[in-house]
């Protein structure tokens, strides 16, 4: 985690102090990366995860042609999320065991 901080850039939601959820990402091999999209269980469903996804792709540095993330091959409801916001596979990436790598294209780059 530790070194996560020093080479990601963290963003949350907190509700009335509660943590609730977060994004991080960073720049990457000219890819925007995206990665650890959490939202705790009981906000689940809600769009919290769909606005930081967007809040995510809004901060791609300048010189990312491209977003990327990873989820769980089984997750629907997450690869659902993430093919409503544009995001397809991308057999290019290696993806970690059980797991699909998806990308998109940032407009205009």
């Amino acid at each position: 985690m530790l070194r996560d901080l020093e080479t990601w850039d963290w963003y949350v939601v907190r509700v009335a102090g509660r943590l609730v959820a977060g994004v991080r990402c960073r720049l990457q091999d000219g890819e925007w990366d995206i990665g650890r999209l959490m939202v705790v269980p009981d906000l689940q469903g809600r769009g919290l995860g769909r606005v930081l996804l967007e809040h995510a792709e809004a901060l791609a540095h300048p010189d990312a042609r491209s977003c990327v993330l990873f989820t769980g091959a089984g997750s629907a409801d997450n690869i659902r999320m993430y093919r409503k916001a544009g995001f397809r596979p991308r057999p290019d990436r290696e993806a970690p065991p059980g797991a699909v790598v998806l990308g998109k294209r940032i407009s205009g780059r």
